[in-house]
């Protein structure tokens, strides 16, 4: 990952970067805060690769996906025999980064038994693997990342005062995409040139239309769920003109910002998290968790508002017909090397 891969000029965007130029040269802790798909492992590696460490290696730890009986072992190693199935000596993540950086991603989920572990690692900066209590220097960098409100953690207890402290001595937080709408364009052209490329297509024309549809939705998915929207689009764009999938586009319009009561906004707030944690309810990263509620307290909201995904599927596979596309004149305006045509709403596939 390089640097000139931060795609964006808006004002929010250009802060970030400032940002990232004053802490790369320096050993500082990095806190990256944002939501879910702003790209936190993309700016963690751009500090990296941007710092003197960039030789050495940038190792990613996802603190919410490995189970919390495994993570000690993982951060920090495990010699032969100290627990059942350990067979072989094992390095944690720590040594595996040594003069580089360790990148801590969704912080905010590290089970608060292991927490104390971790502060001694960040202030001596030795670890002890697992069934050996000699204690191993290690020289590494942190960078955490999270989508929680950490500070607000703090005040329920649910994460360590000292620890949050430590990790949160430079802070960085990601202005979702809604709020810099000014780099969609670049983040298109982008996206289209990378897929087109992996799919052996040749993709110079992004009609006015299509923009402008990308431009008015929300993006509740941010640059992760753009650069989706960008692939599929490209996989269905027969020719050399971008077509975009606009009856998907209007369903996630619809599910985020046409809500017009509170009762539309809950349901589409619902609808979304399901779709983001494929429909898991219950669990660490299930929906009912990603919104703070009991598990039960979810399925009764649920059952209130007829939600179901055998409803929901039934209702797409009758709503996502395509329509035919008819091709007509077109005037052709030419910017960053793309052909932004004026289009009607007939020529973009559904």
């Amino acid at each position: 990952m390089t640097t000139f891969e931060l795609i964006g000029s808006s004002a929010r965007f250009r802060t970030v970067l400032d940002q990232i130029n004053m802490v790369a040269p320096v050993d500082s802790a990095v806190l990256i805060q944002g939501e879910t798909g702003t790209g936190k492992e993309v700016i963690a590696q751009a500090i990296h690769d941007a710092g003197p460490r960039r030789q050495k290696r940038f190792v990613a730890v996802n603190c919410a996906a490995i189970p919390a009986a495994l993570l000690e072992s993982e951060l920090f190693g495990h010699e032969r025999g100290a627990f059942t199935g350990a067979v072989t000596q094992t390095i944690g993540r720590f040594q595996t980064a040594d003069g580089g950086t360790l990148f801590l991603d969704e912080v905010g989920d590290l089970p608060l038994e292991l927490q104390p572990k971790l502060l001694r690692v960040l202030q001596e900066k030795q670890v002890e693997r697992l069934g050996n209590g000699r204690a191993v220097r290690v020289d590494v960098r942190i960078i955490g990342a999270t989508n929680q409100d950490l500070w607000k953690m703090v005040q329920e207890r649910k994460f360590r005062a000292d620890l949050f402290y430590r990790l949160n001595v430079f802070p960085i937080t990601l202005p979702p995409l809604r709020d810099r709408m000014d780099d969609i364009p670049r983040l298109v052209e982008h996206f289209v040139q990378k897929f087109a490329k992996q799919q052996g297509k040749t993709i110079d024309c992004i009609p006015n239309d299509v923009m402008k549809q990308l431009m008015s939705h929300d993006w509740p998915g941010n640059v992760r769920e753009l650069q989706n929207v960008i692939e599929c689009a490209v996989i269905l764009s027969s020719d050399r003109t971008l077509k975009l999938h606009s009856s998907e586009l209007r369903r996630r319009s619809t599910e985020s910002a046409s809500a017009r009561t509170l009762d539309d906004a809950q349901c589409a707030h619902i609808l979304a998290t399901l779709r983001e944690t494929n429909w898991v309810v219950g669990g660490l990263r299930g929906a009912a968790a990603q919104l703070g509620v009991p598990r039960t307290t979810l399925i009764a909201m649920m059952q209130r508002h007829g939600i179901s995904r055998e409803t929901l599927e039934k209702h797409e596979q009758h709503s996502d017909r395509p329509i035919p596309i008819e091709l007509q004149p077109r005037s052709k305006v030419v910017q960053g090397g793309y052909s932004y045509f004026d289009q009607p709403d007939s020529q973009v596939a559904t």
